[in-house]
């Protein structure tokens, strides 16, 4: 994969992802009063506890909607690109989230990582194979309609597995990411069709051969524009990175498209404030989310 070649992904998402605006201010005129039905019609489904209609950023996803309802569920396969300095990471996962119960979602994400060198230099990339696995809960705990606004908390685990190429050198598993986190987001205007979200929370490393920990704080912002009468949207993802030595941020333009009932497409541009830490990327997502079993 040549420069060239990662250049013209990169231009086609973002060319994506920006006419999403466009497509958003044309669908805009849509009646506020044919919106609001929408929009109440979906929060106050009868007989199922009150869900709010935030929109979810599409990088960072959470492991549910905030105020899942029992038996949601939703497959998800994405793939990223990220041109590093001397080589290109490839970064495909799939992952199964599900609700066990009203607001409560369980996640199992198995995320992968596959480079290949641009300078025709092996030795500067790291090793290729399963990233690790990744276990996650999260609990929706207000859900506030006069406010529009929900949150939750959440907890993260990662068991770090060994590349391909050290398989029978060292250990399988090679260290533990624990990652607790809180979620906010309000919906604002008089249909909510402006959504903003902060997930946050520190990220601790623990690497097996050294037994050392490394401290991480993650804010991850959004606003997105949510397109009247569809599940479409457009936005931006801000992804902060913090430790004691630098801070690192990435904006993320993004655009997500229903194919159908159960499908949707969201497209990401990633462009670094610093490439010191990390080179322009994109990144697609698809998610399925099987029909409710009828009981």
């Amino acid at each position: 994969m040549n420069r060239i070649m990662i250049k013209k992904i990169f231009g086609l998402a973002a060319l994506v992802v920006f006419s999403g605006f466009a497509t958003a201010q044309e669908q805009a005129v849509d009646s506020v009063k044919v919106e609001e039905a929408a929009v109440a019609a979906h929060d106050d489904e009868e007989g199922k506890p009150l869900k709010l209609h935030h929109a979810e950023p599409l990088y960072i996803d959470l492991m549910r909607d905030l105020g899942a309802r029992k038996g949601e569920r939703e497959w998800n396969v994405a793939m990223g690109v990220t041109e590093n300095n001397g080589y290109y990471e490839l970064y495909p996962l799939v992952e199964y989230e599900w609700a066990v119960a009203d607001r409560l979602g369980l996640e199992v994400e198995v995320p992968f990582n596959v480079y290949t060198s641009a300078e025709k230099l092996p030795h500067k990339s790291p090793g290729t194979g399963v990233a690790g696995i990744k276990t996650s809960i999260q609990y929706t705990f207000l859900v506030n309609k006069k406010a529009y606004t929900s949150m939750a908390i959440g907890y993260l685990n990662e068991i770090e597995l060994n590349s391909f190429r050290n398989y029978g050198n060292g250990k399988f598993f090679t260290g533990n990411v624990y990652n607790p986190f809180f979620v906010v987001a309000k919906g604002w205007g008089k249909t909510h069709s402006i959504s903003t979200m902060v997930y946050a929370g520190p990220v601790f490393t623990h690497h097996f051969g050294s037994n050392h920990v490394d401290t991480d704080w993650q804010i991850n912002s959004s606003i997105h524009y949510l397109i009247p009468n569809s599940r479409n949207f457009v936005g931006l993802e801000v992804n902060k990175s913090i430790t004691k030595e630098r801070f690192n941020m990435v904006l993320r333009p993004q655009i997500r498209v229903a194919l159908n009932d159960n499908t949707i497409l969201g497209l990401v541009v990633g462009v670094p404030t610093n490439r010191q830490y990390e080179g322009y990327s994109g990144f697609i997502r698809l998610v399925y989310e099987p029909p409710h079993k009828k009981h």
